[in-house]
């Protein structure tokens, strides 16, 4: 898939795979953050391209006083990093920032070798790690969006027109329109199935509605530890590395806590800083699994240095999710339970200290998805949280009818019990979805 993300006819290069990662950093303007920030945005990019195993041989933050129209760098950084390509035998560079059309072909051009962007190196990520005919559809969405803007940068061949049938007249149909128009139509096919993909997805959960169990979804920073959580606490084997985005596909699994509440846990793709808006709309299909999830459980690793700046970069693709989605503004994602893993990481007296405060946070949870400590009180309160959204129900049943009797003992909490000749008169606590359940019982009768 990554090799047919960008066109043929580019700069020669990927004979080795060494790789150089450029770091862009805006000397004035706090929007762009510090030299520190960039540093650590450039470990960062550097991590996402080793993730499709390029041999990052330099790596450097470039600091700009202001934004060139034609190659984004200033002259003298274009030419001292061409020097640095050159010496170290580069074939690929990829600008760990946001790169027009018009600034990749003119860097190309200086540099005589391929360059790619953030976007672009993401794509090439997703493409290679999409497993399922669904994931496989969303990359291919977004590759082409990103292709089709960038169609005028690269291919040689665009000038030519192809002539008209004749009798149609008019000067002919050029290359160039010919392509943006068979991959807009391709665009088109795959909207429609990523559609019948959200239109399946709904019957799912309407189906999982009907024999209800809380979905709880894991969401986090890429390479968090979610998936290693994931396999922690349902003893699945999904795919767990220590590398950026080894998860892309959702995978469910069922669960049974120690209270014998049932619910479906779901794993799913890790957020990234800067992710492009392309990106996010084209997996919303997946991630329709987060919004409709009873309580989503944030996954962080608190050992990393920029942990509270992955978390606001979760929640922005959350907020920005939520937009795509085109939820009500009023509306809200259910209230999230963090996950502070990776304590084994810490010296011992921040582990100490972490452990101390998330004790006194109800909302957070300590844990080492790698060794498992915590992961016991981590479920307790996944299943306290799904406890507060109970209802208090009292009905009525024959006391002869013990099979009803018996499933509201097992599937709820029995506060109240008192019986005469004819009924057993229950006040029960019920999760909503068993509370939808009972209501297509026969033999049970809800109190007013």
């Amino acid at each position: 898939m990554a090799k047919d993300l960008y066109p043929t006819d580019r700069p020669t290069g990927g004979k080795t795979g060494r790789a150089a990662v450029v770091r862009p950093w805006w000397r004035a303007g706090a929007r762009r953050g510090t030299r520190s920030d960039a540093e650590t945005g450039l470990e960062e990019g550097v991590g996402l391209a080793r993730a499709i195993s390029l041999n990052v041989v330099h790596h450097e933050v470039v600091a700009i006083s202001k934004t060139r129209p034609a190659t984004l760098l200033g002259g003298g950084a274009v030419s001292a990093l061409g020097t640095t390509l050159n010496a170290l035998d580069v074939d690929l560079v990829v600008v760990d920032g946001s790169l027009t059309p018009i600034q990749q072909r003119n860097l190309e051009r200086a540099w005589d070798r391929k360059v790619i962007d953030r976007t672009g190196l993401i794509l090439e990520i997703f493409g290679a790690r999409a497993r399922t005919r669904e994931g496989q559809l969303q990359v291919e969405l977004a590759a082409l969006t990103y292709q089709r803007s960038r169609l005028v940068r690269s291919w040689t061949h665009l000038e030519r027109q192809r002539g008209a049938l004749g009798f149609v007249g008019g000067p002919g149909e050029s290359q160039l329109e010919i392509d943006r128009r068979l991959i807009g139509e391709r665009i088109g096919k795959l909207q429609r199935r990523l559609a019948q993909v959200r239109r399946t997805r709904t019957l799912h959960r309407a189906a999982r509605a009907r024999v209800p169990f809380p979905v709880v979804a894991l969401v986090g920073y890429t390479n968090a530890g979610k998936s290693t959580l994931f396999n922690r606490i349902t003893q699945a084997e999904t795919f767990a590395h220590d590398q950026l985005f080894a998860t892309l596909d959702p995978t469910m699994r069922g669960l049974t806590l120690k209270t014998g509440r049932k619910i479906i846990l779901s794993d799913t793709v890790g957020f990234i800083s800067d992710l492009p808006t392309d990106l996010v709309e084209a997996f919303s299909a997946t991630l329709e699994e987060v919004a409709g999830a009873d309580l989503i459980l944030h996954v962080r690793d608190i050992s990393h240095p920029e942990s509270d700046r992955q978390k606001r970069d979760v929640e922005t693709i959350l907020s920005d999710l939520h937009s795509v989605n085109g939820d009500d503004e009023e509306a809200k994602f259910p209230r999230a339970l963090e996950a502070r893993n990776k304590i084994d990481c810490l010296e011992p007296e921040i582990r100490a200290e972490f452990i101390r405060a998330a004790a006194q946070n109800p909302s957070a949870v300590a844990v080492s998805a790698a060794n498992g400590e915590g992961v016991d009180e981590l479920l307790a309160a996944i299943d306290a949280r799904l406890a507060e959204n109970q209802l208090e129900v009292s009905v009525d049943v024959e006391i002869s009818d013990g099979a009803n009797i018996a499933w509201l003992y097992r599937s709820g909490t029995v506060l109240e019990r008192h019986d005469d000749d004819a009924a057993a008169h229950l006040k029960v606590r019920l999760d909503p979805a068993d509370f939808e359940r009972m209501s297509l019982r026969n033999g049970i009768t809800i109190q007013a």
